[in-house]
């Protein structure tokens, strides 16, 4: 049996390199398994969260936004 959580997580994302400042992150639902992709250049955001030894819920979740919302 999962169980459902409402936390975001590091691990729900994937950050492939594209180019100089620029990452394709994946992010993949940890109820549903759907999968959202986008091209992130923020590098203060990818320094929040991927970059980060403990990245803040409000940043993840602001990754996550920008990710399933385009």
């Amino acid at each position: 049996m999962t169980t459902k959580r409402n936390k975001t997580e590091l691990s729900d994302f994937r950050f492939e390199p594209k180019s100089h400042g620029c990452y394709k992150v994946t992010y993949t639902s940890p109820v549903t398994y759907k999968t959202w992709s986008a091209i992130i250049n923020d590098m203060t955001l990818i320094d929040a969260t991927k970059n980060a030894f403990e990245p803040k819920r409000r940043d993840l979740d602001l990754l996550k936004s920008i990710v399933k919302n385009g």
